[in-house]
Parts: C-alpha cells; sequence; structure tokens
C-alpha cells in the first residue's frame, strides 16, 4: 500500500458510519500498541462478551461435536 493508497481511504473512511470510523480507530489503536509492544486491553464489550461465555461454560452449556463442525465448515467455506 502506498502513502496515496492509504491517504485515498482515510477520505473514503469519512463517508462511513460513525459506528464503523470508530471501529476502524479501535483496530488501528490495536495495531499500533501491538507495534509498540504494549500488552493489550480488552474494551469494557470485549470483556462483558467473555463473562458470558464463562457464565455458559460453569452452567453446562457447550457446543455439540456437530455444531462444531458445522461452524468449521462454515468458516471454511468463507
Amino acid at each position: 500500500m502506498t502513502a496515496t493508497d492509504l491517504k485515498n481511504l482515510l477520505e473514503r473512511v469519512q463517508t462511513w458510519p460513525e459506528e464503523a470510523q470508530d471501529e476502524l480507530v479501535a483496530i488501528a489503536n490495536q495495531i499500533e500498541n501491538e507495534l509498540q509492544g504494549q500488552d493489550y486491553q480488552a474494551t469494557q464489550e470485549e470483556l462483558r462478551i467473555i463473562d458470558a461465555a464463562i457464565a455458559s461454560i460453569d452452567a453446562g452449556e457447550a457446543a455439540t461435536e456437530g455444531e462444531i463442525a458445522a461452524a468449521f465448515a462454515k468458516f471454511r467455506r468463507a
């Protein structure tokens, strides 16, 4: 990617919905932090999702072998 490509992309980003712009900024900040050797800091939403997943596991909820196979098959097709 050239500097011109990046500049053109950033100009197009200004036309995106605010939520998409926020997501791009968050991703870019994560990349920058990794490049600077900083530890990853999960967002409140990510922590909420992790807590919900742990609660599901603790409650005995788990995917079946068939559900897992179907998920892998779906992502392999994408």
